[in-house]
């Protein structure tokens, strides 16, 4: 991982610092961010990742820069909460069920939520933790997987 200075805004003893923020992973995957720091803050204030990070990527993303971070600022970072592994060393994801398991978990709770007359999606939405996008993905996926019946009857 590397930080270095984008720009610092001086007002009086206060001092404003932009810092550029790169990872680079072992399979070739990279997040770039742009974050401000002032007075003990820190902001992050633009992430782009290649590919794509789900957000369990994004909340472990605080995670592997704190440390860099504070360095750069002249602050020790607060005890590594991910032991002894390098910021940006992996990138595993928080267990979940696996692809049939959170089917059956949408279906139940797809079901309940049309039982008690209540919004479907935003009960999915409210159990699996995905944006209304990615649990619509997750709903179609186990329509075809034939654990939901179609949405419309196809003439």
């Amino acid at each position: 991982m590397s930080v270095w200075p984008a720009w610092e805004v001086r007002e009086g003893e206060r001092a404003t610092r932009w810092l550029h923020v790169r990872l680079v992973f072992g399979d070739g995957a990279r997040i770039d961010a742009l974050a401000m720091v002032c007075e003990g803050w820190v902001c992050v204030e633009d992430v782009q990742a290649r590919p794509a990070l789900a957000l369990e990527d994004l909340a472990l993303f605080a995670d592997w820069i704190e440390g860099p971070l504070a360095r750069a600022c002249g602050a020790e970072p607060g005890p590594d909460p991910g032991g002894d592994a390098a910021p940006g060393a992996h990138r595993e994801r928080p267990a979940r069920p696996g692809e049939g398991e959170e089917r059956d978990l949408v279906a139940r709770v797809y079901r309940a939520a049309q039982e008690r007359g209540a919004d479907p999606v935003l009960a999915v939405m409210d159990e699996t933790g995905y944006s209304r996008r990615g649990a619509l993905r997750l709903i179609g996926r186990t329509r075809d997987a034939g654990l939901l019946p179609a949405r419309h009857a196809r003439r």
